[in-house]
């Protein structure tokens, strides 16, 4: 085991009683040990990373082996090196007297097979997050590191047996859960892996069958209980893994997503992909929001992405009339139920353009067939070109199962009321009226799920494109390679050798080039996924659930959100929310204590929000800031923004609904609307009086108050 002289513990003078060798001596040595693994793994791996970049790149499997290699060598040693010792959170001493086992953010072992850290995700780490006194599962006490720059500043015991108190353990009056609360801010989300509660752990490591919602008010530590059970989900079932669709975490604004985008990595978990609703769909980054409440409204239920599917069946009903087929072979009738025999080709579930080309195969093989019964001695790749070049066949079925675009589809609906009117039957024609509009394509974050569908059922107009050119592109390629093998065996004196080898269909076929082919890569977030977790998922609506659900067939999701804070109301059940999108396996755990914010701050926020809603589960407040909630008046702003910068070198403030404001370091400046699952240490709200009345405007204002951890201002405009 490696020895150094180096002191992993920076104890404040305050603390010194917790600096005595009999209590850290054990410590040091194993972070020493630690500290010499990490060393040593981390040069393995950049040795082997660096064989695997030198190796033949080959083909086929081998090249994607060697790929598959080096992605898992990089993403090891990238994540190793965002740390030192400090991958340590902290041990557990178990009750039968067996060595402490030391618990990581990543599981690591020695030269000789000790095992150093065992990750977080085993079972073996359980009852370091889950004991309690009430269920010690086993321990004799437990040890909590708070890391600084490399180095212990503190740390705290808990025991939960008599021995364990013999044992001499530095107890604290404060837990370092608690303790974690009052520390500044910053402009990222960090992990809670050294401070998590039984009650968060417990949701951690639920099963992932079915949806899992988690509910907890401002405050109750529900995204970074959702994100470190993605983490611990990746590690502990092997469905979820990468390879086998991997995770999508779904936030409410890209401020959000900035947020949050460190915890996974810090949790060891590199490939997670992250992405707003609007993300989904390539019109959302332009899409504004829509105007008339009700055409919103409308275009916000299941119902109406329903409608996409009669749509489309409009564009895939065989001819009733049929056709003769001319050939210089023979003529050849082609009646309706012909047609009706190729519109079945294509399976249930395929996209409408992939179908095409299956629908127009099944047509043409129809027509060899009979070209067949009437012994017409056609050759058959011959009389397939020919029917290619068939105008009059080609023109009807181009109108019988044309290719369509998403976007054309959509926008008809929009410009067409009698087609709209067959596609949703259900609409009034007030409501039809309402939906119309000039421009077909002047999309809003209300279409956007309808366009997601019309996309996801139709395809890619390209692809039969793409697919004919390929096509072409095989046929050119192997017309060339026949006619050098041709050359080459007659050019061959004797007929024998190697040379006769290229005569094997197979060769032929193996030696055409793949590379003259068109490709192209799928969409990241296409899907589908393994599992997804959707926060602030109480704004959704059931349009947009549908577009989460139809990627993700598992069903298996982590729905984080709060009924009180949904900005259009959410009066009905979680469980009848999910089950009417499609999700049939619904359970909640709830969360009810506010870790965040302080009491101070809920006095104020708790009555905004009841006076709009009633029955809302306000959380309870554990901890108390000592600052009272201030008000004064908006010429103040500026001050009092720099007086707290004056004050605070660490931390992070917010002015939230002042787009006058420019943001400055460590201050930002947002809309109400885009700080849901944000948290500063100072808030600074300007005139939320003015931000709406009802439900949303109560919403926005009663989380806009919730993002305070330490103080909260509320200024007005005189006069």
């Amino acid at each position: 085991m490696t020895t150094t002289t180096t002191c992993y513990f920076d104890l404040p003078p305050r603390l010194s009683p917790k600096a005595e060798p009999g209590l850290i001596a054990a410590d040091e040595r194993h972070f020493a040990a630690i500290a010499g693994s990490l060393e040593a793994t981390l040069a393995e791996l950049r040795d082997r990373l660096a064989t695997s970049r030198r190796a033949p790149g080959g083909a086929g499997r081998a090249a994607l082996d060697r790929d598959l290699e080096t992605h898992r060598l990089t993403s090891r040693l990238r994540t190793l090196g965002r740390h030192g010792v400090d991958l340590c959170l902290g041990r557990i001493v178990p009750a039968d007297g067996s060595d402490p086992i030391h618990i990581g953010r990543l599981g690591l072992t020695d030269e000789d097979g000790e095992v150093l850290l065992v990750d977080w995700r085993s079972p073996a780490a359980e009852a370091f997050f889950g004991a309690t006194h009430a269920d010690p599962m086993g321990l004799e006490s437990r040890r909590r590191y708070r890391w600084t720059d490399g180095r212990v500043t503190d740390y705290w015991d808990e025991v939960f047996t008599s021995s364990g108190l013999e044992s001499r353990a530095a107890l604290d009056d404060q837990s370092a859960f608690v303790a974690s609360l009052a520390t500044n801010r910053s402009d990222r989300m960090r992990d809670v892996l050294g401070t998590i509660q039984a009650d968060q752990d417990a949701i951690i490591r639920a099963g992932s069958k079915g949806a899992l919602v988690v509910d907890g008010g401002p405050g109750t530590g529900k995204t970074v209980v959702a994100l470190h059970r993605t983490a611990y989900l990746l590690y502990s079932d092997p469905r979820l893994g990468h390879r086998k669709g991997g995770v999508l975490v779904v936030g409410p604004h890209l401020p959000y997503l900035s947020y949050v985008s460190g915890v996974l990595p810090s949790l060891g978990e590199e490939g997670v992909l992250t992405c707003t609703v609007r993300d989904l769909v390539a019109e959302g980054a332009d899409a504004p929001e829509e105007v008339d409440d009700t055409v919103a409204s409308l275009k916000a239920t299941a119902a109406m992405v329903g409608a996409i599917e009669p749509a489309v069946r409009l564009y895939e009903e065989a001819p009733r009339d049929g056709l003769t087929v001319e050939t210089p072979w023979a003529d050849v009738w082609v009646g309706p139920e012909d047609w009706a025999v190729a519109f079945d080709a294509p399976a249930p579930g395929t996209p409408h353009n992939d179908g095409r080309d299956e629908v127009w195969d099944e047509l043409v093989e129809i027509i060899v067939e009979k070209h067949d019964d009437a012994e017409a001695d056609a050759p058959h790749d011959l009389l397939r070109r020919v029917l290619r070049q068939d105008e009059e066949l080609v023109e009807t079925f181009r109108r019988a199962w044309p290719l369509l675009d998403a976007g054309d589809l959509v926008g008809d609906l929009w410009t067409v009321p009698a087609y709209l009117q067959r596609c949703a039957p259900w609409l009034s024609a007030d409501q039809v009226r309402a939906l119309q509009r000039e421009d077909p394509t002047a999309w809003t974050v209300s279409d956007l799920p309808l366009l997601d569908a019309a996309r996801r059922r139709i395809g890619d107009p390209e692809a039969s494109a793409r697919r004919r050119r390929r096509r072409a592109a095989e046929e050119a390629e192997r017309e060339q390679v026949a006619r050098v093998i041709d050359d080459l065996i007659a050019a061959d004196d004797d007929g024998e050798g190697l040379v006769t080898m290229l005569r094997h269909p197979d060769i032929r076929q193996n030696l055409v080039e793949e590379e003259v082919l068109v490709r192209t890569g799928p969409d990241m977030l296409a899907g589908p996924f393994a599992h997804i977790v959707v926060d602030e998922a109480q704004e959704l609506t059931d349009a947009e659930w549908r577009m989460l659900v139809a990627r993700c067939p598992s069903r298996s999701l982590t729905v984080v959100g709060d009924r009180a804070q949904a900005r259009h109301g959410f009066s009905e059940s979680w469980q009848e929310r999910l089950r009417r999108v499609g999700l049939t396996s619904v359970e909640q755990a709830s969360l009810s204590i506010n870790y965040r914010t302080p009491e101070e701050v809920m006095a104020h926020a708790a009555p905004v929000i009841l006076a709009a809603l009633p029955d809302a589960n306000v959380p309870t407040s554990v901890r108390s800031s000592g600052v009272p909630v201030r008000h004064d008046d908006t010429t103040r702003r500026d001050a009092i923004v720099e007086e707290w910068l004056a004050r605070n070198d660490e931390g992070v403030a917010c002015v939230i609904g002042d787009p006058s404001f420019v943001q400055i370091p460590r201050v930002r400046s947002l809309a109400p609307e885009l700080v849901k699952g944000l948290e500063f240490d100072l808030v600074v709200l300007v005139d939320p009086h003015r931000w709406g009345s009802g439900v949303r405007g109560a919403v926005d204002r009663y989380v806009a108050m919730t993002r305070a951890t330490r103080e909260l201002v509320m200024l007005t405009t005189p006069g």
